[in-house]
């Protein structure tokens, strides 16, 4: 067979939704200890068994290798920031987070959508990972929208209730289009400006006319500015480079700084940066390193 390139593969696993979630324990001496991680699933209803991944060269590994009990945590869509300090390698992260006791004694993280508290059923050693199933002790969950990931972004399904709603005000389209330079923008009299179209067919032909292939794959903010409603998609070039004249790559990190005289699209593309830097502490399929960067790639 044909080797398989392990950052392709990361890639491709890349584009399978999932939650995110936070799993929990402590160590021997009482230390809370815990990961960002979304290789997650349920394993059996009777009796109540969930599953998750640990890759062997995180810190907290040999930590979870040794406790008998685990907690996992699934993370609410306003709980970005949460991810993100548990993907980092802060040396404080509960300091940094509410959370409380669970019936094992693993923490449980304040304002999660649902929680399993559990004891360890079996380890399972595979690969660069071990398969950690546990039994659930007790659970619980609220209401709230939960947090999405997929294709190395956080993803909002709140949002298409207010797509909808904006569809009904005659919104127009705007796209998030990454290259591997950047932010894709359009250049023209009145300064820089994301290409925006009245719907999203329209938009996709009129970046299509202009020699630029791309896709629009997830809804990223819904927003009023005064010359109306914007519903923006992030979305990716699907070849090369963009070279075509009228076009304009913003780097990432230059974001903040574009001083754009629209506040509203200036303040999504500041949450869009923000949001972009915390990928990059490394929420991976697979549970890779803490801290590891995903780069800003085209497709």
């Amino acid at each position: 067979m044909t080797p398989i390139d392990p950052k392709a593969f990361r890639q491709a696993l890349g584009n399978y939704p999932t939650g995110v979630t936070i799993v929990t324990t402590k160590d021997a001496d009482g230390t809370p200890r815990g990961l960002t991680a979304n290789s997650f699933t349920s394993v059996s209803l009777d009796p109540p068994l969930i599953l998750v991944c640990l890759g062997k060269t995180t810190a907290s590994h040999p930590v979870f290798m040794q406790s008998e009990a685990f907690a996992v945590n699934f993370l609410a869509d306003d709980q970005r920031d949460v991810s993100g300090l548990f993907a980092s390698k802060s040396p404080d992260k509960f300091g940094q987070a509410a959370w409380r006791e669970g019936h094992t004694g693993s923490p449980l993280i304040d304002g999660s959508v649902a929680w399993f508290d559990c004891t360890v059923h079996q380890r399972v050693d595979a690969g660069d990972h071990t398969i950690l199933i546990g039994q659930v002790a007790e659970m619980g969950q609220r209401t709230a929208r939960p947090l999405g990931y997929c294709q190395g972004a956080y993803v909002g399904f709140q949002l298409a209730q207010a797509a909808q709603a904006a569809q009904s005000r005659q919104a127009r389209t705007t796209a998030l289009i990454e290259t591997a330079e950047g932010v894709l923008f359009t250049q023209g009299a009145n300064g820089l400006d994301l290409p925006t179209a009245a719907d999203a067919a329209s938009l996709l032909q009129s970046l299509q006319a202009q020699g630029v292939a791309a896709s629009l794959d997830f809804l990223f903010a819904v927003f009023d500015t005064p010359e109306g409603s914007r519903i923006v998609y992030r979305g990716r070039t699907t070849s090369g480079p963009v070279a075509a004249p009228g076009w304009r790559s913003v780097p990432l990190s230059e974001l903040p700084a574009l001083g754009l005289t629209d506040s509203a699209l200036q303040s999504m593309l500041n949450r869009y940066a923000r949001e972009r830097a915390q990928d990059a502490f490394g929420i991976y399929v697979g549970n890779q390193d803490e801290g590891e960067v995903r780069p800003l790639a085209a497709a």
